[in-house]
């Protein structure tokens, strides 16, 4: 009997060619595309992965998802926002829908995996007596920064199609040679929920407090100009201050209390210590003492050498060998050890 596996379709390239790899592997595929927001762009992808079921004769299956997303997504982003922090809302999707919800919904089907389009593997290994998370092939397009909040106890679970695949022209191919018109479709570059990417925007309509004009200041107090909200605002931000000065300079803090836009020198971006709340740990390691880690503050950002503490209140502390530019509250820090994601974190002030 055929195992079965519900495949997160989003319409796009990667999950449709996932469907057709997973399908010559021998799986029984039921295809699903989770609605998540009111766009124009959710219908497309609606009609896109239906017609990629059709083609390859599988179950498809539209699940309803927008209250879900809007409470554990959408208000999670507006609120940090508001709290002068800078969130990353699919590391949030991740976690609390794709491979939460999704899972949940899988079981309902009968499906004993979940899988997604993803650029990730996982694999069991010997050495921790488990699955474990690890870095695709392609190291350009991998994933797994994002996807270091899922819950542990689905590693087993999941399977990612595309883990060994180098380029997404490769993927492209596949599609085109399957006659697939979605071969050429773009990749998504923007946050699902703000298609047009203007977040100023958005946070406008969704922030219930009015936003106060205050001063972009030095550390040391001096005022420099006004800001039209700190919430417009983010760490390592040298365009659009409005401001002159005998150097550059960048937005180094974000004062909620004072409501102050604190900037400084490039200099003043750096830091090698951070801190971080909020930890998923994915292997079963020994944290009882420090232990040397690749660290990423953000997706794009490289791997830095560093050190990660436990402390007593759960929190983490990340010590850099180097010192690292404009580390942001708000966002990720993911460990890896090698190629494997050991886990992450939400960076503090």
């Amino acid at each position: 009997m055929k195992k079965r596996v519900l495949l997160g379709m989003s319409g796009g390239v990667d999950s449709s060619v996932s469907a057709v790899l997973l399908k010559e592997a021998g799986y029984e595929v039921i295809g699903a595309t989770m609605q998540l927001c009111e766009n124009s762009g959710s219908e497309v992808a609606i009609e896109d992965a239906k017609k990629v079921c059709d083609k390859l004769e599988i179950e498809h299956h539209v699940i309803d998802l927008k209250n879900e997303f809007k409470d554990l997504v959408i208000n999670n982003f507006v609120k940090c926002y508001s709290c002068a922090k800078t969130p990353n809302p699919c590391i949030e999707c991740n976690k609390y829908i794709k491979f939460g919800k999704f899972y949940e919904i899988a079981k309902t089907l009968n499906c004993e995996y979940i899988a997604t389009g993803h650029y990730a593997k996982t694999q069991f290994l010997n050495e921790y007596n488990q699955v474990v998370l690890k870095k695709s092939k392609s190291k350009l397009k991998d994933q797994t920064y994002f996807l270091y909040g899922m819950p542990k106890e689905l590693l087993d679970k999941v399977i990612f199609p595309l883990s060994d695949f180098d380029d997404k022209e490769q993927i492209r191919k596949i599609a085109e040679e399957k006659n697939l018109t979605i071969y050429k479709k773009p990749d998504s570059q923007e946050i699902c929920f703000i298609p047009d990417n203007d977040y100023g925007e958005f946070l406008r309509k969704n922030l219930n407090e009015k936003q106060k004009e205050g001063y972009i200041v030095l550390k040391d107090g001096t005022k420099l100009g006004k800001h039209k909200g700190v919430i417009y605002y983010t760490i390592g931000q040298r365009k659009g201050l409005g401001i002159s000065y005998k150097e550059p300079l960048y937005v180094v803090k974000l004062d909620k209390e004072k409501n102050e836009v604190i900037v400084g020198t490039e200099q003043e971006l750096y830091s090698k210590i951070l801190y971080a709340e909020d930890l998923n740990i994915l292997l079963n390691i020994d944290l009882s003492e420090p232990i040397e880690v690749m660290a990423k503050i953000r997706y794009r950002a490289k791997e830095a050498k560093a050190t990660l503490t436990l402390l007593e209140d759960g929190k983490v502390k990340v010590e850099f060998e180097e010192p690292q530019r404009a580390i942001t509250a708000g966002q990720a820090v993911v460990f890896y050890l090698n190629d494997i994601v050991l886990g992450g974190a939400t960076i503090l002030d």
